[in-house]
């Protein structure tokens, strides 16, 4: 295959597993978005039932209360009506203090029945509105999780699309060298086939020796950047641009080892090494 045609492919297939791997990251990352309001749903509940707990607890009061109450007037009149049977002073005495008694607690227990009704008056308002706060999030939570569960299928048939245009751009590719291409596009952002232009390379835009870019720009086989492992093509220079070209840069392609691009070389971030390293040579020359 002629190198014109595995750049070209290159290029395409970076664009179509960049666009794989974004989809991928989507679908992860999506239900991460309903978290906030999961949690915020879950407060909302404990809240609401330690809220319910201390409303029934005020209505039990109440209703103690108004018990208490009931008792006090009942007292009170039962006194006011014995006023009529006394005979005695003393007896006179002995009833109105119990018609005094039973009236100041009737008086007390009135004033704190209305203060616990205020209360639960209030506690009831406000577990109406927890309620109805309630509901609104949960409503809003299904919503949002159903329009994800279409953007989630949405992405899958992406997702899908590309698997199908990387199995034609595929054929023809040396397997050992797209596996290595994969790993540097995840490793790098999306970027794993840069531009070379004069002798620096446009992902990493460090200068490369001059025989190593001489390499490149011959477009003879695929050459891999020492310093970050991407794969480089040449590109002309555009008018205006600087050209960092020069045979005079330290360095040459014997200075490269032949293992530079086994895949043992490979670090867990798509690296080939250390770049300072003298063992970083080696291309690969892919035939037709």
């Amino acid at each position: 295959m002629e190198m014109d045609v595995v750049f070209d492919k290159l290029k395409e297939l970076q664009e179509v597993l960049s666009g794989k791997y974004s989809i991928e990251n989507q679908i992860e990352e999506s239900p991460k978005k309903l978290t906030a309001q999961d949690e915020l749903l879950a407060r909302m509940k404990r809240e609401y039932i330690e809220k319910n707990a201390v409303y029934e607890e005020v209505r039990s009061k109440v209703a103690g209360l108004k018990t208490d109450l009931a008792e006090a007037v009942a007292a009170r009149e039962r006194g006011e009506k014995g006023m009529d049977e006394i005979t005695t002073h003393r007896e006179y005495e002995a009833l109105q203090k119990e018609i005094d008694d039973a009236t100041l607690k009737e008086t007390q227990v009135r004033k704190d029945l209305q203060k616990e009704e205020k209360t639960l008056f209030e506690l009831d308002e406000n577990l109406k509105a927890a309620e109805q706060s309630i509901n609104t999030l949960e409503e809003e939570l299904n919503a949002s999780k159903a329009s994800l569960s279409e953007e989630i299928d949405a992405l899958k048939a992406e997702y899908e699309e590309l698997k199908a245009k990387e199995a034609e751009i595929l054929p023809g590719l040396d397997s050992d060298m797209v596996f290595k291409f994969e790993r540097i596009i995840k490793s790098k952002h999306g970027k794993g086939i840069v531009a070379v232009k004069g002798n620096v390379c446009d992902g990493c835009h460090m200068i490369l020796p001059a025989q190593f870019a001489n390499e490149v720009h011959n477009g003879e086989k695929i050459v891999f950047c020492p310093y970050c492992s991407r794969i480089l093509f040449y590109q002309e220079m555009e008018e205006g641009e600087s050209e960092y070209f020069s045979y005079d840069d330290t360095g040459s392609l014997s200075d490269y080892d032949e293992g530079f691009g086994d895949d043992d070389d490979l670090d867990e971030d798509g690296e080939f090494g250390d770049p300072e390293a003298e063992d970083v040579g080696n291309d690969q020359d892919f035939d037709d």
